[in-house]
């Protein structure tokens, strides 16, 4: 999320279609355009423009599964959900 304005403690941020209040306690002082990873009203890391984007475009391809119950017919994802890997696959990726 973008900030949009600050007072102590706490930043006034936008994104995703939503603008809310939130902590700043683990980030410290911050200051207007910049970006934040937030999760439960809390600033949690300080990321740049560049992150914010790829944050935002993955959390677009899990609301697209969430909506489809199916990755989207392109090639966004750049992987593979476990419910589609072949038994060889989910060995690797679990180490077994």
């Amino acid at each position: 999320m973008q900030v949009l304005a600050v007072e102590p403690g706490f930043a006034h941020v936008a994104g995703r279609g939503e603008a809310r209040r939130v902590s700043t306690l683990l980030v410290g002082d911050r200051v207007a355009g910049q970006w934040l990873l937030v999760f439960l009203n809390d600033a949690r890391e300080v990321i740049d423009a560049e992150r914010a984007q790829e944050v935002n475009a993955t959390l677009d391809l899990l609301q697209a599964v969430i909506d489809t119950g199916s990755l989207p017919d392109d090639d966004r994802a750049g992987f593979v959900l476990p419910s589609a890997m072949d038994m060889g696959a989910l060995q690797r990726l679990t180490g077994a």
